[in-house]
């Protein structure tokens, strides 16, 4: 039996070396799978499937997506450093796995540093300010006023706490000195449908998210969460622009990675390949239907990025008081 397991090991141990690509213009030498921790239909969702789609046309060999949702990205990120370390098994994370958990769990089953390559990130989106079509609500400036005159009677609401929506919330009473009530939903479609009937006094949302709302008429777009106006909505002015403080932003974005420690030749071969696939013009062009803006930076000036934005969250998170453990 000893000897039947030593044989099997060894067996193993040969497949698998065969199947690492002895140079980097090798990869992919069999099929890769993306995980992703967003649910079949989602917006990020489905710019990986369009990646998926590309790479697989570009390397010649399958290129599979596999649906990891729930337990706050945790079950897709365990199945991902339970895979294959030699590139062949990618994730899709966004800004809450790598800049805020970080600072909302005590401990995490992660590291967001040492248990990840970065290899490109494949989009951002900016959050507009939402409030019902018929809202009495013209500005933001006025959503402030009204807040300050009434404590903990306005409301927002998100999906979960610790998510953007959430955290730019709480910036937002952070920066205006204000003190609002947040309300949790389940689905994305209750919490827009609570901003509709006015339920909500606001939520932010992206055209990803709320988009379908707003072209049936029944949310509008109040503020742009950004330093500048949206291309798509140049007649939405900015938070700052709209009454509110300068200098606010909620921004999303996600990323595609790797193993840590994938040898560099590799993952600029994933990198530059990714890179052109986003650049195709009819990807693009699928892109912007999901409401997403191209996120274009080199590695070391998207790692600066990331480092930033967890220095700023993590502000934001101690001002707010919140935490998930």
């Amino acid at each position: 039996m000893k000897k039947l397991d030593a044989f099997a090991a060894l067996a193993a141990t040969v497949l698998s070396l065969a199947a690492t690509p002895s140079h980097p213009q090798d990869f992919p030498t069999r099929a890769v799978r993306i995980i992703t921790p967003f649910p079949v239909g989602s917006g990020p969702e489905g710019v990986v499937r369009l990646l998926a789609d590309k790479l697989s046309r570009t390397w010649g060999k399958p290129v599979t997506v596999e649906n990891r949702p729930g337990g706050n990205g945790f079950i897709a990120i365990d199945a991902f450093k339970r895979g294959a370390t030699d590139g062949h098994d990618l994730i899709q994370l966004d800004n809450v796995h790598l800049v805020a958990y970080p600072h909302l769990f005590k401990k995490l089953p992660y590291d967001p540093v040492k248990d990840f390559e970065q290899i490109a990130p494949l989009f951002r989106t900016n959050f507009f300010f939402t409030v019902a079509t018929d809202s009495k609500y013209k500005s933001v400036g006025q959503i402030v006023a009204d807040a300050k005159a009434n404590p903990g009677k306005l409301n927002y609401g998100s999906w979960s706490i610790g998510n953007p929506v959430h955290l730019g919330s709480a910036l937002f009473e952070t920066m205006t000195g204000t003190q609002m009530t947040h309300v949790i939903y389940k689905e994305t479609t209750q919490l827009y449908t609570s901003v509709a009937t006015n339920e909500l006094s606001f939520a932010l949302g992206t055209l990803g998210s709320a988009g379908a709302m707003q072209r049936a008429g029944k949310l509008r777009y109040l503020a742009v969460a950004a330093p500048a106006r949206h291309p798509a909505f140049p007649d939405v002015p900015t938070v700052a622009e709209s009454g509110g403080p300068a200098g606010f932003e909620v921004v999303g974005w996600t990323t595609l990675a790797a193993p840590a420690g994938l040898p560099r030749a590799v993952s600029d071969k994933i990198r530059r390949d990714v890179e052109t696939a986003l650049a195709d013009p009819d990807f693009k062009a699928k892109f912007v239907a999901f409401g997403y803006e191209p996120f274009p930076v080199t590695r070391d000036k998207f790692e600066l990025y990331v480092q930033a934005e967890s220095k700023r969250m993590a502000a934001v998170i101690k001002q707010a008081n919140v935490s998930l453990d």
